[in-house]
């Protein structure tokens, strides 16, 4: 099997796992981030860079790598791995969120997707078969299965025939597989944010026995809360014996929270993107660089960061190529914003290990400035 779950130890304090995911391209250390780098590359970062901050996996988007270069081309340059000099695990998503976020450009049916392109206009199509085509050429370690994200909100109904689709189109993916031995398909289960169709959903996608399992539709709009709650209902109803992965949450609360309910796999865009607006994540709270008072100030971001933006350069400086559109100043954001996501990662892990991972969330609030009344970023 390309893609096996060791679990090294349980946290007493909560459900937090410990854990490693073995896939063909090396292991990934778990409760784990992924940078998010939607079109082969990690936005203003480079490979090396990511080594550097001890990245184990990214994420690549198999709908933007489909409109442009298009999968042929990457399979021509031997797959996604040699076509972007990345030697350690990659994980793409289906294509599914981006084309169901083209509400007013796609027409959903059982075959699958019409949808226009956002860059040229033309009308496409993307079924299950077409998103494992696309996959299989990338040549990613793990692959996800072409689903339907619901919106929220939605009504019972609408949710219950969209699962069903997904299971339906799970089951087509299975069969559409063409590289079991060397990458590891992933199912998604859906239900929206009612607790019985989670539970039905889950119950029909593992009984098909995939490598792993991911929570999607949620991160969507939601409240945490609710969002929580989901969790609490979803994660128990999932393999122990493989790995538990949570689309498109990576804020450093939802992070400790999934982490905690036994989530082992994150991504989200939320890190690099904010750094584009100037906003960092700091050890005491969020850090809007582009203020004023930052203007004379010549301490670094963080205090207590030792990454490389930390380590060299001043809030002064950096406001100053933010200000001035400098690309410089998105890179050294970026790489302070990764290096913070994927520091609390280990803290999150070496918490497990010590059986504290209630009480490294409860002092990480404190310092961060979150309290009951605003778990949010």
């Amino acid at each position: 099997m390309a893609i096996t779950y060791e679990l090294i130890k349980t946290c007493k304090q909560s459900g937090a796992r410990l854990g490693r995911v073995h896939t063909p391209h090396g292991v990934i250390e778990t409760p784990a981030f992924m940078p998010v780098g939607t079109q082969a590359t990690v936005k203003t970062v480079s490979p090396e860079e990511l080594k550097t901050l001890d990245a184990h996996i990214i994420l690549s988007n198999t709908y933007h790598l489909f409109i442009r270069p298009g999968h042929e081309i990457v399979k021509k340059a031997g797959g996604l791995h040699k076509f972007m000099n990345w030697d350690r695990p990659i994980l793409t998503d289906s294509g599914g969120f981006q084309v169901f976020s083209l509400s007013n450009m796609r027409k959903i049916k059982e075959e699958g997707v019409e949808f226009r392109s956002h860059l040229s206009g033309d009308k496409l199509f993307l079924s299950p078969e077409k998103a494992m085509e696309i996959q299989n050429a990338l040549g990613s370690d793990i692959m996800m299965a072409f689903d339907e994200c619901a919106p929220y909100p939605a009504d019972y109904e609408y949710v219950k025939k969209s699962l069903e689709r997904t299971t339906r189109w799970a089951e087509r993916c299975l069969a559409a597989h063409a590289r079991p031995e060397d990458q590891g398909l992933f199912a998604i289960i859906q239900g929206g944010m009612y607790e019985d169709l989670r539970r039905q959903s889950a119950a029909e996608l593992t009984s098909m026995d995939f490598p792993g399992y991911a929570i999607g539709g949620l991160s969507v709009g939601e409240p945490k809360d609710l969002m929580y709650n989901v969790l609490d209902c979803t994660v128990p109803l999932m393999p122990a014996n493989k790995p538990r992965y949570l689309m498109g949450v990576g804020s450093p609360d939802a992070l400790l929270e999934g982490a905690i309910r036994g989530v082992d796999m994150f991504d989200c865009v939320l890190p690099t993107r904010i750094a584009r607006n100037g906003t960092t994540m700091t050890s005491s709270g969020r850090l809007v660089i582009r203020n004023a008072k930052f203007m004379e100030d010549f301490g670094p971001l963080d205090p207590e960061c030792s990454c490389y933006t930390c380590t060299n350069y001043s809030r002064a400086y950096i406001r100053h190529l933010i200000k001035a559109d400098e690309t410089f100043g998105i890179r050294l954001t970026t790489i302070h914003n990764l290096h913070f996501l994927l520091e609390l990662m280990r803290g999150v892990r070496g918490a497990i290990m010590e059986d504290r991972l209630l009480d490294f969330r409860n002092e990480f609030f404190d310092k961060y400035g979150l309290n009951d009344n605003d778990k949010g970023f």
